[in-house]
């Protein structure tokens, strides 16, 4: 039996076929797969699945970005591809990409500080964080600031927030760092 039979063979039963990178060394993890468990790969309300609802809550904490690295988990427990996941999040209304204001919380101020001094703003050494945002803000028009970073932060909408709620037993069965 070919490896790609083994896989079908593994998720023949799923609702739908986990993803499985293309540069997954089958062989060897077959040897010992921990196959992505049914219940994340049925449908829930509106098509969504258990990785999306993680997603979703990964968004909810304010610190998901679109330099944000997506953790293996999303592959191997939740057997999305979490790029592609995301992206229909936003196109479908649960989430949405932050403006360059919106998404400042994301800069350190030596970057704020850094972009004012492209304006020659002057007296920066003295500025608080909220000094910076309101001198950006009064410096640099949407389109201006869009243009000097590209980090974005990801807020969720009502749809996303509500689909959260709804499905709080996935978030329940996700496993959460101890601090």
């Amino acid at each position: 039996m070919t490896t790609k039979e083994q896989v079908y063979q593994l998720y023949k039963d799923h609702a739908s076929m986990p993803y499985i990178a293309p540069d997954r060394d089958l062989a060897t993890w077959l040897l010992d797969a921990k196959p992505v468990p049914k219940r994340n790969m049925e449908p829930l309300a509106d098509g969504l699945l258990a990785g999306d609802i993680i997603l979703l809550w990964r968004i909810q904490f304010d610190t998901f970005t679109t330099d944000s690295v997506f953790p293996k988990y999303f592959e191997y427990t939740y057997g999305i591809y979490a790029p592609k996941h995301l992206a229909d999040l936003v196109a479908n209304g649960y989430a949405v990409v932050e403006t360059a204001f919106d998404s400042l919380d994301h800069l350190n101020a030596t970057m704020k500080k850094s972009i004012l001094k492209t304006k020659g703003v002057t007296g920066l050494s003295k500025m608080k964080a909220a000094d910076l945002d309101a001198a950006l803000k009064e410096h640099f028009s949407e389109e201006d600031l869009a243009a000097t970073f590209s980090i974005r932060g990801y807020k969720l909408t009502a749809k996303g927030e509500n689909a959260l709620a709804e499905n709080q037993d996935v978030i329940d069965r996700h496993p959460k760092k101890k601090f």
